[in-house]
């Protein structure tokens, strides 16, 4: 990729002026090969994985194995027909959508990475139910997937995605960030709007542990994906709103890398802390043996 941080990714779609997806579809098909063409076609067909899956988990018996998580979602989407939502309808629907990916990928149904299966209902919450509500078609949404996997890349080479390196930070906070800069790009906001839009998300995600219970991605990740979405929409309100991350997003990403380094091996994804640790977590860990 001709980019490594965000800030080189905003100026160099800048200079090309062109918006992050496009970019990205362009950097994707000079490294890997292919016509830029295939990799619209590869990149659709994940978004019609994404799409199956929030239907799926809010039409089908998403009960894990394990018997802890599944049809939250269909609860949620419930009481948001009848009576108005806290949140507002369409945040609820985001939350809703991102709990059902997940209760779908707890329950052994097909998902996508985004950027990791513990993450994988944030991405498709936002995008789905901002796709209902303001009438996108898929190829708008396929560049906005772009725009995201450009987000990732760059917080992947420069600090963690995975909760066994970094803690849930890393997981649902990247995808956090992925959403909400994506997001940002959708609605017409600027390349250098959508990296304050990372930079917002990422600030609200530091220090989040990874401990969850008797080590399956279900107690607390899925709720964590709910509440990811809304978090997303936050971020993307703000950037376009004209709110900008005093710390530049590249050195949020810096410290995000420096906490989960220093984070406990216990609180990184090993069932052993945090929420896992609990008497509640340890009865429920010790039930599933």
């Amino acid at each position: 990729m001709n980019f490594h941080t965000l800030e080189e990714l905003a100026v160099l779609c800048t200079s090309r002026g062109l918006g992050i997806g496009r970019l990205m579809q362009d950097e994707q098909s000079r490294e890997s090969g292919r016509p830029a063409e295939q990799e619209f076609a590869t990149m659709m067909s994940y978004y019609g994985i994404m799409k199956e899956a929030v239907h799926k988990g809010l039409a089908e018996d998403t009960t894990s194995r394990s018997g802890l998580t599944g049809l939250d979602a269909q609860r949620v989407i419930a009481y948001n027909k009848e009576k108005e939502s806290i949140l507002g309808g369409a945040a609820t629907e985001a939350m809703a959508y991102a709990l059902a990916v997940s209760e779908v990928n707890a329950s052994m149904g097909r998902i996508i990475a985004t950027p990791t299966a513990g993450s994988c209902g944030i991405i498709p919450g936002v995008f789905v139910s901002c796709q209902n509500r303001f009438g996108w078609s898929d190829e708008q949404m396929v560049y906005g997937l772009f725009a995201a996997g450009a987000i990732g890349y760059v917080i992947a080479n420069n600090s963690f995605v995975s909760g066994a390196e970094g803690g849930c930070q890393a997981e649902v906070g990247s995808a956090i960030g992925m959403a909400a800069g994506a997001l940002t790009e959708l609605r017409g906001g600027t390349p250098s709007q959508a990296v304050h839009a990372v930079g917002l998300a990422l600030k609200n995600s530091l220090g989040l542990i990874c401990d969850p219970v008797g080590g399956l991605v279900e107690v607390p990740c899925i709720v964590r994906n709910g509440f990811g979405a809304v978090t997303a929409l936050a971020a993307a309100d703000m950037a376009l709103a004209g709110v900008r991350s005093v710390i530049p997003a590249d050195e949020v990403v810096q410290v995000m890398l420096e906490v989960g380094s220093s984070m406990p091996e216990k609180h990184r994804e090993t069932a052993q802390g945090g929420l896992a640790g609990t008497p509640t977590g340890r009865k429920l860990a010790d039930g599933l043996k």
